[in-house]
């Protein structure tokens, strides 16, 4: 599989395992655990889960997910900025921890920007490092001046997971290759946009009709992960509610866009030609 390389020197897959909304409702439980299950076998590693998630209800569903298999996966939860004091850090991490049913997380995230002063959340993070409750951390939902900022106080963030699909381009005027340049993965959450709306564009309908997998016909969903995973240092982390979901996901690693589908969504989803303000759901 395509990789992406932490600046800590741990390479994992591109393509990653979401779980907004999972746990939410309990008869859907089971098949949520069959599909990060389903993600594991074929090689996936990175689950990306928060303690805003259902309030542990997500979490939960992962711990249950990867039990048994914790060796096999890159775990990364993220702490709500009402929890990102030295204190508050340490308790939300031992809290999730709890919900996963494991002693460490990859990958802690600052969820938004707190207004407790990034001096201390760092300080909590690192804290957490040398307690090995955490192996490393980093952002989400961080713009550029947020960035500048955070390295200001530490150089050592290794992600920023940020809202970024066809519709959502204004991160690539400036922030994805400050990221890059700076040693920082960016995390693509939500890549398959909101709603449904994105998937009934025309466009991919047709660039869609033009590809196959193994699967079968690709499918706009796929085309639009494509187009996500395609950018260099990016991992993009789609959620998959059942095993055939799951399947048609790491599918899409299968599809290489031409130059001709990568003119057409330029037409119908326009690049950013200025700066824009970083768009959060």
């Amino acid at each position: 599989m395509p990789s992406v390389t932490f600046r800590n020197g741990v390479q994992v897959p591109n393509l990653g395992m979401g779980t907004w909304n999972v746990g939410e409702n309990p008869a859907l439980r089971a098949a949520e655990v069959q599909a990060l299950r389903c993600g594991l076998d074929a090689g996936l590693k990175v689950i990306d889960t928060a303690e805003m998630y259902g309030h542990g209800r997500s979490e939960s569903v992962v711990g249950e997910a990867i039990a048994g298999r914790r060796a096999e996966v890159y775990l990364v939860s993220k702490v709500l900025p009402s929890n990102a004091s030295r204190a508050g850090v340490l308790e939300a991490c031992r809290r999730s921890l709890g919900f996963l049913k494991t002693d460490y997380l990859d990958l802690y995230l600052l969820h938004w920007r707190s207004p407790v002063a990034l001096e201390e959340t760092v300080s909590a993070f690192e804290d957490l490092m040398q307690m090995g409750l955490i192996r490393g951390w980093g952002v989400s939902n961080f713009d550029v001046a947020d960035m500048e900022a955070l390295e200001r106080v530490s150089p050592d963030a290794l992600a920023n997971q940020i809202l970024y699909n066809l519709e959502e381009r204004g991160t690539e005027f400036d922030l994805l290759a400050r990221d890059a340049a700076s040693g920082v993965v960016t995390m693509a959450y939500s890549p398959l946009g909101q709603a449904g709306a994105l998937l009934r564009q025309p466009v991919l309908v047709e660039i869609a009709s033009q590809h196959e997998t193994s699967l079968g016909p690709a499918t706009p969903a796929q085309i639009a992960l494509a187009w996500v995973l395609r950018q260099k240092n990016m991992l993009a982390i789609p959620k998959a509610a059942s095993v055939a979901h799951q399947k048609l996901n790491i599918a899409a690693l299968q599809i290489v866009l031409t130059p001709q589908d990568l003119t057409a969504l330029d037409r119908a989803f326009l690049p950013p030609r200025r700066k824009q303000s970083l768009s959060v759901i």
